[in-house]
């Protein structure tokens, strides 16, 4: 089920990216004073683009993250702009792609760099409930979107190299999240949550913040969804827990889908309240979710229809094609967070999240779309 528009996008992106300056890393073109490091959102294309050479087997899509990866990762196993001591939960995503290219290349270096993140994972503060810290800047703090960025490193480790001795770790890291920060009314995520109720924008008595982000609900279904994936699979009971806490989230998002994109609100349950918009990132994420989530068996079939519709209808309305010829992925929130302390406009209230930019072609919107675009694929 190959599409010639995703494709054609797809060839852009490689061809006119390189190693140090991808053209979806808005953030880092953005700023000119950041340089080049290891990340969640080239870990998110790199990883979209070798499920595509696997379904394909189009080489160009191998030696692309082939290079790319190899910039950043040394022959000794030490990794450019990562360090343990800075103990940021994101820096550890871009490592799942290290998996992969392993069993592919028998490139030590590859587990050394394994080895070299996960010692982070063995001494990241965490709160008191059990639940790694979003980052070191953001202290006794869970935000949804941080379960992506450690959790399925975390369960590849287990499952390959550990003989799964911590499965039971990152599933109480589920459970603290879905007990702390799941609304029984409205049936949706809470973006993060303050195990000391101190900072700024989070409430005095539960520790929440005060929205439900799209984007951030969507890297948390993403992670239960490759979780699941990762995981021994005869782990039957780790399995169902995962297979159920997708649908109850799915179905909780889907009371707020638009009817006519099948798309979610940038702030899922406002609708269209002013100012709100179509997200492309979040959608993307949801739509992936649901696919996956049928493929591995954790959703019913008749929700792969669900997932296709979303992938389209973020296709029809936001991938346009520019006066250049250029095709163009819009839609895209760039960066949203809580604080820290000195940053109070990072409230968690509705007017904040819709206060931010809206960009194209940055990759936490095209690496989901392509992640959506890989379970596509898979279809037979």
């Amino acid at each position: 089920m190959q599409n010639k528009l995703i494709d054609a996008y797809i060839e852009r992106l490689i061809t006119e990216s390189t190693p140090d300056k991808p053209i979806w890393n808005i953030e880092l073109l953005l700023d000119k004073n950041k340089k080049p490091h290891w990340n969640y959102i080239d870990g998110c294309m790199t990883n979209s683009l070798l499920e595509i050479y696997k379904e394909t087997k189009e080489q160009k899509y191998f030696d692309f993250v082939e290079k790319f990866i190899d910039y950043y990762v040394s022959e000794d196993g030490s990794v450019l702009g990562f360090s343990v001591e800075k103990y940021n939960i994101d820096d550890v995503k871009e490592g799942t792609i290290l998996f992969p290219l392993y069993e592919m290349t028998q490139k030590e270096k590859y587990r050394k760099a394994i080895e070299l993140i996960y010692s982070q994972l063995k001494t990241h503060p965490r709160t008191k409930e059990g639940n790694f810290w979003h980052k070191k800047i953001y202290p006794n703090q869970i935000w949804l979107d941080g379960l992506y960025m450690g959790q399925p490193f975390y369960m590849l480790y287990e499952t390959k190299y550990n003989g799964m001795k911590n499965y039971n770790d990152i599933l109480n890291q589920f459970k603290n999240v879905r007990k702390l920060m799941f609304d029984e009314s409205k049936k949706l995520y809470y973006h993060g949550y303050d195990s000391s109720k101190e900072m700024f924008w989070a409430d005095k008595k539960t520790g929440l913040s005060k929205n439900f982000w799209l984007r951030a609900i969507g890297w948390f279904i993403v992670s239960v969804a490759d979780c699941a994936d990762y995981m021994d699979k005869q782990m039957y009971d780790e399995f169902n827990f995962f297979k159920e806490l997708l649908k109850e989230a799915v179905d909780g998002l889907l009371q707020y889908q638009d009817p006519e994109t099948k798309m979610f609100y940038q702030v899922v349950d406002q609708g269209q309240r002013e100012g709100n918009y179509l997200e492309t990132s979040g959608s993307a994420m949801v739509s992936y979710a649901i696919l996956k989530g049928v493929r591995l068996g954790m959703l019913p079939e008749r929700y792969q229809k669900i997932g296709l519709d979303i992938f389209n209808g973020i296709v029809d309305k936001y991938l346009t094609t520019n006066e250049q010829g250029e095709l163009n992925l819009g839609g895209i929130c760039l960066v949203a967070g809580l604080g820290p302390e000195n940053n109070l406009r990072r409230d968690g209230t509705y007017e904040y999240y819709i206060s931010e930019p809206v960009v194209e072609n940055e990759a936490k919107g095209v690496g989901p779309l392509i992640m959506a675009y890989t379970e596509i694929l898979k279809i037979k």
